[in-house]
């Protein structure tokens, strides 16, 4: 081997070493990022999801994230105090109730950043109840009795009961009014119980407790949406019209009942306004009304049922129906009060979903061709 061999073989061990450490070195910093997340992740989770015991502890006045995070170390309720104290000063949590609370190790950061914060005991959730967007009352009541003890009979008698509608309006009385009561509506809450997952903490569900904290709901969301614009008008039969809240959330409940997609609502949105304000008023022949009007779910709506001689059928009667045909979640109601500007009339929807628009007849007689009859 000549001296030039040397050199050149010298070189390649040096690069082959060097490559070999950077290899090393990455290899380690990616097992030490995969400990780092693993031990994390097992630091934020609670540490028995499935217990049902509680534990007394006492937070003092002047108690730093640090020390509040020490005691629960301490008293077995979270496996990290150190997390906790970063997960507190990461989500800007600083203001701590003091006093005597019961914590469970079932209980997750969030859960018990909420508990210190609005010094509240904490309670064991029992059932939880999940509200869909676009449920109606009676799919509620299904919910209510797959999910809790109580049954979908006993939510729908309350649904019914005049004594009680009549206290809640007594109660919400600038969300509830006796637009509610028209003899036409079928359920005087339709609509009116927003969609969201509810915590259950009794063993025999209170579901007037319950309900109100649907309407809780909807008056944070829905009804807060709606208050924070001055009024919300639309032309109708070539008039301008202020919507009430009642009617804002009927609007936006058909609008739920016929989108996909957001920027669909807000097209529907603009499509319903546009046969309102049309002089003659087109009727906006929507068929999840005509549904409603017939008390049941079917996958397609036949020529007959388009007849069906209902106050919410949509096809016979101008306008919005008397009430709410479901609850609609806070896309369909912020695309109620951002419509898109079209020029369109006409819309229909294909079997997987897809909506096509048209601004006159003969253009959607040719989408429905295209998208229906051609399929």
């Amino acid at each position: 081997m000549t001296k030039y061999d040397d050199i050149k073989f010298s070189k390649n061990v040096s690069s082959y070493l060097t490559l070999f450490i950077v290899i090393a070195l990455v290899v380690v910093l990616i097992i030490g990022a995969i400990f780092a997340f693993l031990y994390i992740r097992n630091g934020l989770q609670p540490v028995d999801e499935d217990s049902k015991e509680t534990v007394e502890l006492s937070i003092e006045s002047g108690y730093s994230a640090g020390d509040i995070g020490d005691i629960l170390e301490e008293q077995g309720i979270v496996k990290n105090g150190f997390m906790f104290e970063l997960y507190l000063r990461l989500n800007s949590i600083s203001s701590y109730q003091a006093g005597t609370y019961q914590m469970s190790p079932a209980m997750d950061f969030e859960q018990i950043a909420r508990t210190l914060e609005s010094g509240t005991m904490y309670e064991e959730v029992l059932y939880k109840v999940p509200v869909p967007e676009g449920y109606t009352v009676e799919q509620i009541a299904e919910q209510v009795g797959n999910n809790t003890p109580a049954s979908a009979d006993d939510f729908m008698e309350l649904m019914n009961d005049d004594e009680f509608i009549k206290e809640l309006i007594a109660e919400y009385p600038d969300m509830l009014t006796e637009e509610i009561l028209n003899e036409d509506i079928k359920y005087p809450l339709e609509g009116y119980l927003f969609p969201a997952t509810y915590d259950i903490t009794q063993e025999e569900p209170d579901l007037r407790l319950l309900v109100k904290n649907m309407l809780n709901a909807t008056k944070e969301n829905s009804y807060s949406l709606f208050t924070s614009i001055p009024q919300y008008t639309i032309d109708y039969e070539g008039e301008s019209k202020d919507l009430s809240f009642h009617e804002f959330l009927t609007f936006s409940s058909l609008i739920e009942e016929e989108a996909t997609s957001l920027a669909d609502r807000s097209k529907i949105a603009s499509v319903f306004l546009n046969r309102m304000a049309s002089v003659p008023t087109m009727p906006l022949q929507t068929d999840p009304t005509v549904l409603y009007a017939l008390g049941q779910h079917q996958d397609v709506v036949l020529y007959e049922d388009l007849e069906v001689d209902d106050p919410y059928n949509t096809y016979i009667h101008n306008g919005l129906t008397p009430g709410p045909i479901a609850a609609p979640g806070l896309e369909s109601l912020q695309s109620t009060l951002n419509p898109s500007d079209t020029n369109y009339y006409y819309f229909l929807a294909d079997e997987d979903g897809n909506n096509y628009f048209a601004e006159t007849y003969e253009e959607h007689l040719k989408n429905r061709e295209d998208h229906i009859d051609g399929e």
